[in-house]
């Protein structure tokens, strides 16, 4: 495969130019910025399948997948039709319509906690309304979050921690307050010594995600989920489970049909809406009617449930659930990958690591073990680097952070796939070399 143009063109650096001028970064979330990585992205002009078009005109095989919301592939015929008839209706009504209806009531019937369900529009809107909801349930202020998982942007949810087994959070973005952070509790993922050191009368809920994916893409070990269920039964906290990522991506009802357990409340995002901007919370029918109006708990959005997310994400969901074999064959997917670039790093004298769960993929180069973020403190980021910058010079897109979970597509899966591996199997050569 040659190198696309693009790393070269003047297109992309002239809109990236641009862009600067009026957003900050020139972009409008920080890690599309390569800062990373160094260079500059490549800008977008369409996507069909498993690759992206460049506005130079180049493709990439497409393993960022926008993050995971795209399960199928970009531009999935059914899902582009769905959205053109629902737009010819009308953009937003600000008033019910049976499409919300008709997803809600598939929701429930997927996803094994969530008897009810409300959509907002962006998984930050997802986890902060379910924290709001676990304080007015438990009448406690604060919540258990773990390091290297990430729940948004909202406040309570921006905070590092230390190495202690119960470190209260400090302020890890300017303009969060430090009595805010001070209410979020930091446990180590995978570790559920440092859970139950950091349980209190004072917890409200543990979230989590249970399948990490903000730190590449770390499983739960066997009895960990079930241990946090147990820890949060016995202590009355809630437990939430933060499905933006990992819903309809692992199983079809998500991680907590793949892995058994089930949490009190659960955001979900992404794949939920088709690859459209929209998000929902939903869970136990008890704690859900505490909502406005059914109760006294105020969240609200005006293009929350709007046609257009809905039409995108019932034609989805539904495709999905006839025929859930897609799981079956990421899996089956995730093995050739862990096989071929095992290899490779065996043939480069480089350590590395493959974990797999659905359609959720973690490389991690130049260690040997991922349980936690503790794991990932002997990255190198210059390495990543240079695999990063030598697969996209082979026409393929990786997320532009050692950190960050890679995405399979349906559409990867009949012949790019192979080719991206090809690709991936020499950018590691030259990483290393």
């Amino acid at each position: 495969m040659s190198a696309p143009s693009s790393l070269q063109g003047t297109l992309s650096r002239t809109w990236l130019q641009r862009a600067e001028q009026v957003m900050p970064g020139g972009v409008n979330s920080p890690v599309r910025a390569f800062r990373s990585v160094g260079g500059r992205a490549p800008f977008v002009a369409s996507a069909d399948g498993a690759r992206l078009k460049t506005v130079e005109g180049d493709e990439l095989i497409d393993l960022v997948a926008s993050w995971g919301a795209l399960i199928f592939g970009h531009a999935r015929p059914e899902v582009t039709s769905a959205i053109h008839d629902a737009v010819a209706g009308g953009t937003s009504y600000g008033m019910p319509t049976t499409s919300e209806v008709e997803l809600a009531e598939l929701i429930c019937d997927l996803v094994p906690s969530i008897d009810m369900v409300r959509m907002v529009n962006s998984g930050t809107e997802a986890t902060s309304s379910l924290l709001r909801l676990a304080r007015a349930a438990t009448g406690r202020d604060e919540v258990i979050k773990f390091e290297g998982c990430y729940h948004g942007h909202s406040d309570s949810f921006l905070v590092s921690a230390g190495s202690g087994l119960a470190t209260y959070g400090q302020p890890s973005s300017p303009g969060v307050p430090a009595a805010t952070a001070a209410g979020t509790r930091v446990a180590r993922f995978n570790d559920l010594e440092s859970v139950a050191a950091a349980l209190s009368d004072d917890v409200a809920a543990v979230i989590v995600e249970p399948v990490a994916g903000n730190m590449g893409c770390i499983p739960p070990e066997p009895g960990f989920l079930e241990g946090l269920r147990t820890l949060c039964d016995d202590s009355g906290a809630l437990l939430i489970f933060d499905e933006v990522m990992t819903g309809f991506r692992v199983a079809l009802g998500g991680a907590q049909a793949r892995y058994g357990v089930m949490p009190d409340l659960t955001a979900l995002g992404k794949v939920v809406a088709g690859g459209t901007p929209a998000a929902a919370y939903g869970g136990r029918g008890e704690l859900m009617r505490m909502i406005a109006p059914d109760g006294p708990v105020y969240q609200a959005g005006t293009l929350a449930g709007n046609p257009i997310v809905t039409a995108a994400g019932l034609t989805t969901l539904r495709l999905l659930a006839e025929d859930p074999s897609i799981y079956d064959s990421f899996d089956e997917a995730g093995t050739i990958i862990s096989r071929r670039l095992s290899s490779a790093f065996t043939a480069a004298d480089l350590p590395g690591l493959v974990h797999q769960v659905g359609g959720m993929v973690g490389v991690f180069l130049g260690i040997d073990e991922a349980r936690r973020w503790d794991d990932l403190a002997g990255l190198d980021p210059e390495l990543f680097a240079r695999f990063f910058h030598a697969a996209l010079r082979r026409g393929v897109l990786l997320p532009p952070s050692p950190y960050e979970a890679w995405f399979l597509m349906q559409s990867h899966l009949d012949g790019p796939l192979d080719e991206a591996l090809s690709a991936l199997e020499e950018a590691i050569a030259e990483a290393a070399s």
